[in-house]
This record gives structure tokens, sequence and C-alpha cells, in this order.
């Protein structure tokens, strides 16, 4: 690094650029520990994001070779009124019903009266559920308050003071639905309610607690009721969640099928991730050609030109995902190999081979599924992970060529002071040459006079 100083007075020499100059050639061999470090952090950087690439290969692998992943259904119904979700647990069927009611909360209204009456001297106030369970209140000194103690409390009841041509009154709603939501108020303690001696408030109903209830088989000899708190039961049909919104006396038919554009997306994913991986590979592999000054011609490789192991793991999900299964080529299902290497997923093939013998679709996809999860997974675990030890390796390298970048940091600072501790001892010297040459000179001028 150049720095200023004071060239030589005595001598006239550039002692600066001198300086700037020999330190110049003694740092080439820390700039060549930099380029080192600059071109192997890249190439950790590109091992990292290659890395990335292949767990997010491994992960769509496996989930292609699990065997539930292959369950994948859909429910359609013929109204638009019910919905249905299914898990990989709902087996093909169909099944018809008429929605009979939906569940809703029960909303009651209290008297003014009432109100008037508990507000005004009773202290407490009981909410007694379906199930029998009680809760006390503590009653505010009027209709507001009142109704934020029964909001607050864990008695599942919502309250709202409403005021109509000066008559106030309480609304109640349960906050759940279902028939098991229903509730009962009592003015009084909760022993008083368990000793039958509370005064129970008179209470107007504008909507009844009532579940859900679909008739299964409606019109034959089989129809039987279902029931749910709420507007979904998800005990109907196994794996299926059927939710309804209205009441509808028409049979609605739910029918669950193989889920084809889900396994579609399942066989083009597994696809699209290997050549993800392979395209990063390749791309970071090419070299580039340039021309210098001279005209002549200079071939520079890729981050991974010549890396065995990205190599080796290009090879190995090569031929994970290239070769049969029993017998069965990818192709036969959708999977191609173009002539450069690169995989192709044609979906119409996949889909007639789906409709034609899903077996021998899954069995394919999924046993390729598997040799390609195996071979990114034991590349790219983030413990043991072949890449991942040699990112390690490599970081580590990058560490250790800090440490020499720095050592010679001191020992080009140390070489400096000392060239220039002898440049400055230099003019000293001659200095003190030329102060003795002008006392030669007076000397020999004092002899020729007196002579």
């Amino acid at each position: 690094m150049a720095s200023l100083g004071i060239d030589g007075l005595v001598s006239g020499l550039d002692t600066t650029s001198l300086i700037n100059s020999l330190m110049s050639a003694e740092a080439m061999p820390q700039s060549l520990l930099k380029t080192k470090q600059s071109s192997t952090t890249s190439l950790v950087t590109a091992l990292q994001a290659l890395n990335t690439k292949v767990a997010s290969l491994a992960e769509s692998a496996t989930k292609a070779a699990t065997a539930a992943s292959w369950n994948a259904t859909k429910a359609v119904a013929s109204s638009t009124s019910v919905t249905a979700t299914t898990t990989t647990s709902a087996q093909p069927t169909a099944l018809s019903f008429t929605v009979d009611a939906v569940a809703q909360g029960q909303v009651s209204l209290t008297s003014p009266a009432d109100l008037a009456a508990f507000t005004g001297g009773a202290s407490t106030l009981t909410i007694r559920k379906a199930d029998g369970t009680l809760t006390e209140i503590a009653v505010g000194t009027d209709a507001a308050a009142t109704a934020r103690a029964i909001s607050s409390s864990a008695a599942g009841v919502s309250a709202v003071a409403v005021t109509v041509g000066g008559d106030t009154r309480l609304q109640l709603s349960g906050t759940s639905t279902g028939a098991g939501a229903a509730f009962t108020v009592f003015a009084g303690t909760k022993a008083e309610v368990e000793a039958g001696t509370a005064t129970s408030v008179g209470l107007t109903p504008t909507r009844t607690a009532q579940d859900a209830t679909i008739t299964l088989w409606p019109g034959s000899g089989a129809a039987q009721q279902a029931t749910s708190a709420t507007n979904t039961f998800s005990d109907v049909l196994t794996g299926t969640s059927i939710t309804v919104s209205k009441v509808e006396t028409e049979p609605v038919t739910l029918t669950v099928a193989r889920d084809t554009a889900a396994l579609t997306a399942l066989a083009s994913g597994l696809v699209g991730s290997l050549g993800v991986v392979l395209s990063e590979i390749s791309s970071r592999s090419a070299t580039t050609t340039t021309t210098d000054s001279d005209g002549r011609t200079i071939v520079t490789g890729g981050l991974f030109s010549g890396d065995s192991a990205v190599r080796g793991l290009q090879q190995q999900l090569s031929t994970a995902a290239s070769y049969g299964v029993d017998g069965v080529s990818p192709s036969a299902v959708g999977i191609t190999v173009n002539r450069d290497g690169t995989f192709a997923f044609d979906s119409t093939t996949f889909s007639a081979a789906l409709a034609a013998d899903p077996d021998k679709v899954q069995k394919v996809v999924a046993g390729l599924a598997q040799r390609v999860a195996d071979v990114a997974t034991s590349t790219s675990d983030s413990i043991d992970g072949s890449l991942t030890r040699k990112i390690t390796g490599q970081q580590g390298v990058v560490t250790e060529l800090g440490k020499q970048i720095e050592n010679w940091d001191t020992r080009l600072a140390l070489r400096r002071e000392s060239l220039q501790k002898t440049y400055s001892a230099l003019e000293v010297t001659l200095s003190g040459l030329q102060s003795q040459s002008s006392w030669l000179s007076s000397q020999l001028a004092s002899l020729s006079a007196s002579s």
C-alpha cells in the first residue's frame, strides 16, 4: 500500500515511488492469496445455493415416494351450499343426503322488567348451560355494566344492552352453535340455583340453539340422520369433512374421487425440482470464451468445472431418474430425457397412464422418486451430507486464507518500515558525505590561495 513520504532532499531520489514499487513486488504473494480467497468464497456461495436446491429436491422426491401422497382425493358436491375437504385417508365414493337444518346459536332477550329487577336488586346472575354447567356473574349497577360482566365471563354468552322506545333490555347470544350451547338465566347464586330457590329470568327467544342435521340416503329404507353442533360433519365419511351452509330439501350428491390434478402436480413437481438442480450445475460448469488485447482466445471454466463432487452428483441424479422401475420406462408415465440430458414432463401422457393403470403410474414415479430422494438426501443432509461437508471444508479454507492475508499485512508493514529506515539512513549518509566534500573543497581552495 502506498504511503506519504518525503523524497530524498540530498540524493534527489524519488524514494516514495521506489518504496512503493518494492512493496508491490513484495506483496505479490499476498495478492495471490486474496485472489484465491475471493474465488473460494465465490465457490462456497455457489455450493450453498446448490445445496439449497438439492434439499428442496430431496423434499419433493420424498413426498412423491410416499404412498400416502398418492391417495390424494377431491370432493365435489352437486350444490354450492355444500363443500368438503379430504385427507389422504379418504376413499373414492359417492354419498347423497338432504340438509334438514343448519347449526345456530341461541339468541334471547330479557324483558325490561326483569332487567330492572336484577340490576336494581340482585347482585348475582347464574347462567346454566344445557349440560348443567353453572357460571356465576356479578351484576353491574346498570344494563351496560351487566352486559360487559356477562360478555367477559366464562359462560359462553355475550350480551349487549338494547334500548327501544325508552325501554332497555339485554340481548344474550350464545358464542357457540348447537343444541348443547343452549342456556338459561337465573337471578341468584350457583348454590341457590342448585337448591331450586333462585328466580328464573324470563327470556324471549329470537333464535333457538340447534344442531346441524343431515339425512343420509333420503327416501330409502336406510335413511338415517346425522347431527353436528357445527355446520361441519367430520365423522360421516372417513377422511372427509363435509360443511353445509343452508337447508337443502332436494338430495345433494357428494362425490369423492382421485385428485388427478394433485397427482399430476406431484409428478411434475419432482421433474421440475430435478431440472432446477441439473440446470444449476450445468450453468455453473459452463465455460466462457473471451478475447484479450492481443486477439488471443481465452477460455474460462465455470465455478463447478473440474469439481468431481458436483459432477458425481449430476451423474447420480441423472441415472436415478432415467432408468426404469420393474422394467417400465419412466417415459411410459410422461417422464423423458432430452438429448441435452435435461428431463421433461408430459402431462398428457401422464394423465392417460394414470387413467389406464394408476397403480403402475404410482409404482414407477414413486420408485424413481425414492432413488432421487436417496441421492439428494445423502448429499444435502445438514449434518453429514457430502455437499454440506464440502461447503464446511471450503469455508475452513477461506478462514485459513484470511489468517495468512492478515499475517502478510503485518509482514509488509514491517518491510515498509525497514525500507523507509534504510532510505532515511542513506539520506543521512549522503548528507554527511556532502558536508565532508564541501569542507575538503574549502581546504583545497585555501591551500591554493596561500601558495
